[in-house]
């Protein structure tokens, strides 16, 4: 037994070997190549729908980092075999660390926009984990077996095989850790100066949550706005030799570098964006000020009076496609190509060096992040990733509220409180929001500043959580359209069109 766990062992230190060699290849090349980001990107895109819409709701933002510690675990139980397999035959120990290598070569070059150069780390990983195994069965030894390498009777020591096992282990972390700080240094964004832009959005109003603590920030620090996407590391993009282009059924194709943005007239909006995976009461939604191009003004340049087309198929620098329909990203709304958000260029993780950004419209129909290419075309001729996995075409934000404080389950002492939170129903506004107390009548809330249309609401209602005695209580929200319509009380999950029913939170007066 301790025979099979010290050869479980060496399966396991090769690929961490193998795996760390790689990564600090891939940060010097591209770090999506890494074989465990490779693999754990397929599995993204193999995985259905409800599965990963389950993620989300369940985990978060932490799915990603789960995701890529689950293929990772499952790496290091199929290496710790092969290592059990070397300790009888050696080729079938070595063949099998070759075929997991194999596999994640294959699904880097399977990326959209994957060249040869992309297998490169998973060819590193294969000779270095093969290497090391080799290295250390011999210097384990040999009882049986035939084809698989030796000791010889100058073999070192047990305290030698530990210090060249140590050795591995140090060389192992220390290749991780370079191939992390290379890929930070290579994402770090160089100074910008951004001009001033030409159509300035109107002063920030002050929020309420200064006067009512726990109620989301009016405007969302950049550090907190929520990130959903499909990518398992941030790409790597020079601002000088990105490029965007404009293609398809236009009059003209035309690349644009990002001075040449930089050259056009600007516009400031205050817009609030809205994932289709946030459930009712969910965190997936924020507002910002974001700086751009008019997506109109990048359109006509490359002319689109005469086009066929009915969608705008976005792709970012890794090949993924969102499509946004034409009809809406033309009708008037502010949609634009941003390059700023909240006064400052872009963040990595929220689409530098630019993104696009449509106000009123869920955001895997609207807002693609490091976005490299807007082609012309109809639907009917292309589709796009999350078309093809079912989600809606048209993805219009659904009007909803939700209840930032109390939190669900929280305790209250009795006495003059507030319940608080915010509303959103992008490009169309709303015109107020209604509370209702242990299933009584709606009761009307008081609105926070008004920053626009496209951007959400605060409100507020002074609730005397006394009145109705201790123990628990139950608090429901709903907003009303700009007609005075409330928001629809039919439940449904987000798929495929955005998530739809009433919050109702439940706390305790004392």
């Amino acid at each position: 037994m301790r025979n099979r766990l010290v050869h479980a062992a060496h399966g396991v230190l090769a690929t961490l070997l193998g795996v760390a060699a790689a990564h600090l290849v891939a940060a010097l090349t591209d770090p999506a190549s890494s074989p465990v980001l490779a693999v754990g990107s397929t599995v993204v895109d193999l995985t259905p729908t409800p599965v990963k819409e389950w993620a989300v709701a369940r985990f978060g933002t932490s799915d990603k980092p789960i995701l890529i510690g689950s293929v990772f675990a499952g790496v290091l139980v199929l290496s710790a075999v092969a290592g059990m397999l070397a300790r009888r035959r050696f080729l079938l120990g070595a063949g099998m660390l070759v075929g997991l290598v194999a596999v994640a070569g294959a699904a880097a070059l399977d990326r959209p926009t994957a060249g040869l150069s992309d297998v490169l780390p998973a060819v590193v990983a294969g000779v270095v984990a093969v290497a090391a195994l080799t290295w250390l069965v011999r210097l384990a030894g040999s009882r049986d077996g035939r084809d698989r390498p030796r000791a010889t009777a100058a073999s070192p020591t047990r305290r030698g095989v530990l210090i060249s096992a140590g050795a591995m282990a140090a060389a192992a972390v220390a290749m991780g850790a370079a191939g992390r700080r290379i890929t930070r240094a290579r994402g770090v964004i160089k100074d910008l100066t951004l001009p001033a832009a030409a159509e300035p959005a109107p002063a920030f109003p002050e929020g309420l949550e200064g006067r009512y603590p726990g109620i989301a920030p009016l405007r969302t620090p950049t550090a907190d706005f929520y990130r959903i996407d499909t990518r398992l590391t941030l790409p790597v993009i020079d601002r000088d030799t990105w490029t965007l282009t404009i293609d398809g059924d236009v009059d003209q194709e035309i690349t644009l570098g990002f001075d040449d943005l930089l050259e056009m007239p600007l516009i400031e909006r205050d817009i609030t964006l809205t994932c289709v995976s946030n459930e009712v009461g969910g965190p997936y939604v924020g507002g910002t000020r974001w700086t751009g191009v008019r997506l109109t003004d990048l359109l006509d340049r490359a002319g689109i009076g005469s086009t066929a087309a009915d969608q705008i198929l976005s792709t970012d620098v890794d090949g993924m496609t969102i499509s946004t329909p034409l009809d809406l990203a033309t009708d008037g709304r502010d949609a634009m190509i941003a390059i700023a958000m909240d006064g400052q260029p872009l963040p990595r993780d929220h689409g530098y060096p630019a993104r696009m950004v449509v106000p009123g419209l869920y955001g895997y129909v609207s807002a693609c992040k490091w976005i490299t290419r807007m082609t012309l075309t109809t639907y009917d001729e292309k589709t796009a990733y999350w078309t093809d996995r079912g989600w809606a075409i048209e993805a219009p934000i659904k009007l909803m509220s939700r209840i930032d404080t109390p939190r669900p389950l929280s305790n209250i002492k009795a006495g003059k409180t507030f319940v608080g939170g915010v509303a959103w129903h992008q490009h169309r506004g709303l015109t107020g929001v209604q509370v209702r107390i242990d299933g009584g009548e709606w009761q009307d809330a008081r609105l926070g500043p008004d920053a626009g249309n496209d951007y959400w609401r605060q409100w507020y209602l002074v609730w005397d959580a006394g009145s109705s005695g201790p123990g628990q209580h139950t608090l429901a929200a709903r907003a009303l359209d700009e007609n005075g319509e409330p928001q629809s009380a039919a439940r449904a999950t987000p798929f495929p069109d955005g998530a739809s029913g009433v919050q109702s939170i439940v706390v305790s007066v004392a």
